[in-house]
């Protein structure tokens, strides 16, 4: 075996020819001169015509097609690998040992075709050497075949002539899902270990194959997909090899709205090539095994490497198939582009459109089998939750001064009115983009607060809207105006009954109509229901609360309430309503009086119970201040008025009650 390294120098003789051929046709030849010197690359070596024409057939025709047999120089172009590769095939050619390795053979193989070192020349040429290495050392191992291929990059176009890459490619996608059925029994022995060792049992190969090249590594993931390599292992690989490429990727362009764009270089170019080629490698099948930030994080180098929009689209497209597990910092992407907003509402806008694209097809599906998707359907869950999402994202984005008013709409009015149970978020987002941006005109805030709908906004929200200042006045005329139906629907025990059946009969399919537009119909009143129902939870909740503030209220005050009946009654005592010498001359009147009499003392009872319970109930709940939206001062000016209708009602009663009495007993 023969050192590489005697042979690896590359200095000149002053001659003009290399001390590497001179010490290696003297080695061989001492007795003979060489009689042909080739250059390769600048390179010259002075050889002998006799063992190089008997293995290389392109070298055989050089000579041969020479108009000068005697020809002592030839000049070999573009050969693969370079002289290096040329000086390991003439060792070949004189006999001489040397060693193959993995960072070789690669290059060794394509100067062998480049020589034409086949069969016809001699047995067991340079090319059948090559190629058993390749086949039984390099393809059965990855990590080898992982080597070959990183060196295939730097070789020309006849390497994929040869089929190198190809090979290796195969390989390894074979040996790793080779691994892949190894690791099942890796995987049970390291369920009860750490995380950091199952993840090392199961996908060791991972951070081997982030040496790629793009391309390289794009036909190896692909090869994995057809073999059955599991999609999370390829997802793993995937977010490896993006951490690893694209590290540092756009620090400096991130909140630079001033930024100038250079023109694109070498650098920026594979950035991009690398970033397409990612997400044209995740999985097609709908799994969420990609984790959510990554994707994100994919979306945001894409805007900033500017990738083409069918790649922008993709990443959207795929987001928002799972936007209700979304977070909020996820969708604060910011914006790159000069004298724009802060953060990048378009592609919020169209991840958006393309989840509402989804709801609606999940409902056409359900349409085709007439089956009625329930309250709590995963379609309409969903779309509550992207609602909330929504609306908190309104709020995160609405202090930017820079947000154009046509593009904070446009974010509200995509969103269908049963999105929202209620309007409490909407209503802050609006409140505080009408606090950032003061300037708006009159009709600017009106056209903004038409979407906030004042029959969904919570008791909290109302009374801060009656008394927000920065609202227009029908604003907080109309939230002053549903407040009063509320309270009056409260006071008479209204619940809501004449709404759902108004819905109801509304949504009665008419004769004239077709069958699919009638279950349309049905549907979209199924619809207005749904969210009629969760309105009416979130009041009911509401109303729980506030009995049970009450109820601690009256507890508290039990000893002045009790103070208060008790005085009460004995006043109506004296006056004789329930008792006294009065109540029992009557008893002994006629029955036509006694009946007219009983009547109206008993009707009168009635009244003064009930108006004594509602001014009771009133008074309380002034005094809790959040129940129907009465203040203290409210409170305060009824509690006055009940006393002086109670008074009023006393003095008529006790006027009228003597005379009435003394008449019966004339």
């Amino acid at each position: 075996m023969v050192s590489e390294s005697s042979f690896s120098s590359s200095n000149r003789s002053p001659a003009g020819v290399s001390k590497f051929a001179n010490t290696f046709t003297t080695r061989i030849f001492s007795d003979v001169a060489g009689d042909i010197t080739i250059v390769v690359d600048g390179e010259p070596f002075l050889l002998h015509k006799f063992p190089l024409v008997s293995r290389s057939g392109k070298i055989r025709k050089m000579v041969a097609d020479g108009k000068d047999s005697n020809i002592s120089k030839l000049e070999l172009l573009n050969m693969p690998g370079g002289y290096q590769a040329f000086e390991l095939a003439m060792k070949f050619c004189y006999g001489m040992n040397f060693e193959i390795t993995t960072a070789n053979v690669a290059a060794l193989r394509c100067a062998a075709e480049y020589l034409e070192m086949t069969e016809d020349y001699r047995e067991e040429n340079l090319i059948a050497r090559t190629e058993v290495y390749l086949n039984e050392v390099v393809a059965l191992s990855l990590e080898k075949s992982v080597e070959v291929l990183c060196t295939c990059e730097t070789l020309p176009s006849i390497v994929e002539e040869v089929g190198i890459p190809s090979l290796c490619v195969e390989a390894i996608a074979m040996n790793a899902c080779k691994e892949q059925l190894v690791s099942g029994l890796s995987r049970l022995e390291c369920d009860g270990e750490s995380s950091e060792l199952k993840s090392g049992c199961l996908e060791w190969w991972i951070e081997d194959l982030s040496v790629l090249r793009i391309d390289y590594y794009a036909k190896v993931i692909g090869a994995m997909g057809r073999m059955g390599v599991r999609a999370d292992s390829i997802v793993e690989s995937l977010m490896h090899y993006a951490q690893t490429s694209l590290k540092g990727v756009g620090k400096s362009q991130i909140w630079n709205p001033v930024r100038m764009k250079p023109n694109p270089g070498i650098e920026e170019n594979d950035q991009k090539t690398i970033v397409e080629a990612l997400v044209n490698l995740l999985p097609t099948e709908k799994s969420s095994s990609i984790p959510l930030s990554f994707l994100f994080g994919m979306l945001r180098m894409a805007i900033m490497v500017e990738v083409t929009m069918a790649c922008r689209l993709e990443l959207e497209r795929r987001v928002a198939f799972r936007l209700e597990m979304v977070s909020i910092d996820d969708l604060l992407i910011p914006s790159l582009r000069a004298g724009d907003s802060l953060f990048d509402i378009d592609t919020v806008h169209r991840i958006l459109v393309n989840f509402l694209q989804r709801i609606e097809d999940e409902e056409n599906d359900e349409d085709c089998g007439y089956e009625s998707d329930g309250l709590g359907s995963p379609s309409h869950d969903s779309l509550l939750k992207v609602g909330r999402l929504i609306d908190t994202y309104l709020a995160e984005i609405a202090p930017d001064p820079y947000l154009s008013l046509q593009k904070f709409i446009a974010m509200i009015e995509i969103l269908p009115d049963y999105a929202r149970v209620i309007d409490d978020g909407l209503y802050r987002a609006i409140d505080i983009y009408l606090k950032a941006h003061p300037m708006l005109s009159d009709h600017e805030c009106k056209k903004l607060c038409k979407f906030i709908d004042c029959q969904k906004l919570s008791q909290e929200a109302s009374n801060h809207a009656a008394q927000n200042e920065r609202l227009p006045v029908h604003m907080a005329v109309r939230v002053l105006y549903f407040e009063q139906l509320r309270l009056k629907n409260a006071l008479s025990g209204n619940s809501g009954d004449g709404f759902l059946s108004q819905k109801l009969s509304s949504g009665v399919p008419s004769a004239a109509m077709s069958p699919r537009d009638n279950y349309a119909s049905l549907r979209r009143e199924n619809r207005e229901l749904k969210l009629e129902i969760s309105r009416m939870r979130v009041r009911l909740s509401e109303l729980e609360k506030e009995q049970m503030f009450m109820k601690r209220g009256m507890m508290d005050k039990s000893g002045n309430g009790n103070t208060f009946l008790t005085s009460l009654s004995k006043g109506i005592g004296k006056i004789g309503i329930f008792s006294g010498p009065a109540g029992g001359k009557r008893q002994k009147a006629s029955r036509k009086s006694r009946g007219t009499d009983g009547k109206t003392g008993r009707s009168r009872r009635l009244e003064l119970g009930r108006d004594l319970e509602i001014k009771k109930f009133v008074i309380k709940k002034g005094e809790k201040k959040s129940m129907f939206g009465i203040g203290l001062e409210r409170a305060g000016e009824l509690k006055k008025k009940f006393y002086r209708d109670l008074l009023t009602k006393l003095d008529t009663t006790s006027n009228k009650l003597p005379a009435d009495s003394d008449s019966k007993q004339d």
